[in-house]
């Protein structure tokens, strides 16, 4: 596979010195909720993320897989996670990297990897030209070198430029500043160099630790003082109002993870813990705008496709518990946002990260293409990120592998209707779900049993109609079954 695709990398450089084909810039955001951004639904400051949806087209039905990891295996390969044994990224899978290198493109990534952090697992080892980050899941945002706090390991994470550690950082770092100053070096360096380029941006924000600067979080003071259920509803109204949802969706009630605000302990405290989320996006969002200034500036804009979303579902973990003696902000202490401002920042479904209803596994998804996508439409087709591959390769101008599972977004983006998925699957613990065009078998791993919902008049997934159809239950859960065996989820 490799010698092939380098042979294919030899004819296409060729061809890019004929006709400029479109660069690609995936930016990619962590334990982020489906309503967080503005043009989503959200309260937080987003005006850059906002200018790509007024620019471009925001999808209303894309998937992730619900975990950091899992969704970057089929990011980077086009295809669900394998799991078996060994690493998720298989040797055997060509990543998106060299897919694009094989159409002569410059590729680079900074931040997060999350999919192996020795040979030949590291993403140079993989195809990206230039890769500089945290390989692990997350860190300290203003020291990656210091220590997790004991309920996390005490285990130093391991950042890394180009295959060498690092352990040493500034006074005044930031690792969400850190990456976008690296991406914006590689989109300088590629555009300079007049080639086509693959850039992908794996920002940490907002995954835990609640790390922020003061000037950020001030922005927020008070906002989020009446709680998670009032932010909900808030939320519900403008998602309604932009045409994100049906209004005819039931609301999804309260989660049994999540206490009412009224019973609430430490309540400024609990408000600080949104306050630096939303800060967190904030100053991701602020990242964005250097990010697609730098474009500008290189001129390269016009011809660049820019997608945006998020690896899963807000984060509802606790680790270390729910102590207020974690101040969230400073880098010396580990907060958390905990399942309230969890389950209002994935407004209006279900669940949350790690969890495979709706709340879990929809990402807000925005793509920027002038030229090509529609400014300022809205797209409810259904689509995964095993999608991304097959999509960037149909730009570069080659096939992707033929093992890939997803198919082409060109057609879509470019305001046409695609040949969707029979099925789409998700697997994480014991919580499995399968979609069949409006049809969505899921269970849930704390009851344990599949629930069947009509996706069309109940995405919010309040109505279980699986005693109404034991047949398709039958014959969904035997797709999944089959499934789970070839992709090793299941023995």
């Amino acid at each position: 596979m490799r010698v092939f695709l380098s042979l294919v990398s030899l004819v296409c450089a060729a061809l890019a010195q004929e006709s400029p084909r479109p660069n690609v810039v995936l930016i990619m955001c962590d334990d982020m909720g489906w309503s967080d951004i503005g043009c989503y639904g959200g309260e937080i400051k987003t005006p850059n993320i906002d200018r790509l949806a007024k620019d471009g087209v925001r999808f209303t039905q894309f998937y992730n897989n619900a975990k950091c990891e899992t969704t970057r295996a089929s990011v980077i390969t086009g295809m669900y996670p394998r799991r078996g044994k060994g690493p998720l990224l298989k040797p055997d899978l060509p990543s998106v990297a060299e897919v694009m290198k094989s159409a002569g493109y410059a590729t680079s990534l900074s931040g997060k990897w999350h999919l192996g952090s020795g040979a030949p697992r590291r993403p140079i080892d993989r195809g990206f030209d230039d890769a500089y980050g945290l390989w692990d899941g997350c860190s300290n945002f203003f020291d990656p070198a210091q220590r997790d706090p004991p309920f996390k390991g005490n285990r130093r994470r391991h950042f890394s430029d180009n295959g060498t550690r690092v352990t040493e950082f500034p006074e005044g770092f930031y690792t969400t500043d850190a990456f976008t100053d690296h991406a914006i070096r590689c989109v300088k360096r590629f555009a300079g160099a007049a080639q086509p380029f693959f850039v992908h941006v794996c920002y940490t924000a907002p995954h835990y630790p609640l790390h922020a600067f003061p000037e950020d979080i001030a922005k927020y003071d008070g906002q989020y003082d009446e709680g998670w259920e009032a932010l909900r509803r808030a939320r519900q109204a403008r998602v309604v109002e932009l045409g994100l949802v049906n209004p005819e969706w039931p609301i999804a009630a309260s989660d049994s993870k999540v206490k009412p605000w009224a019973e609430a302990k430490n309540k400024e405290w609990n408000a600080l813990r949104m306050e630096t989320y939303a800060a967190m996006i904030d100053r991701m969002d602020q990242n964005i705008g250097r990010l697609l200034a730098a474009l500008e500036d290189a001129g390269v804009a016009d011809n660049t496709l820019v997608m945006f979303l998020s690896d899963n579902g807000g984060c509802a973990e606790t680790p270390g518990g729910n102590n207020p003696a974690q101040v969230p902000g400073p880098k010396q202490h580990y907060a958390h946002c905990g399942p309230g401002w969890a389950f209002a920042s994935n407004t209006p479904f279900r669940r949350f990260k790690q969890w495979v209803h709706e709340g879990g596994i929809a990402t807000p998804l925005i793509a920027r293409w002038p030229g090509r996508v529609k400014p300022g439409s809205m797209n409810d087709a259904v689509g995964h990120i095993i999608d991304f591959l097959p999509t960037f390769a149909d730009v570069g101008g080659v096939s992707p592998p033929a093992q890939v599972e997803g198919k082409s977004l060109v057609r879509v983006l470019d305001g046409e209707v695609r040949e969707g998925h029979e099925r789409l699957f998700w697997s994480y613990g014991k919580n499995r779900a399968i979609r069949e065009g409006k049809w969505k078998l899921v269970t849930d791993r704390q009851y344990g049993r599949w629930e069947l919902y009509d996706l069309a008049m109940d995405r919010t997934e309040t109505n279980d109609l699986s005693a109404q159809h034991p047949d398709r239950v039958k014959s969904m859960a035997a797709a999944w079954g089959a499934w789970a065996v070839k992709t090793g989820v299941a023995k």
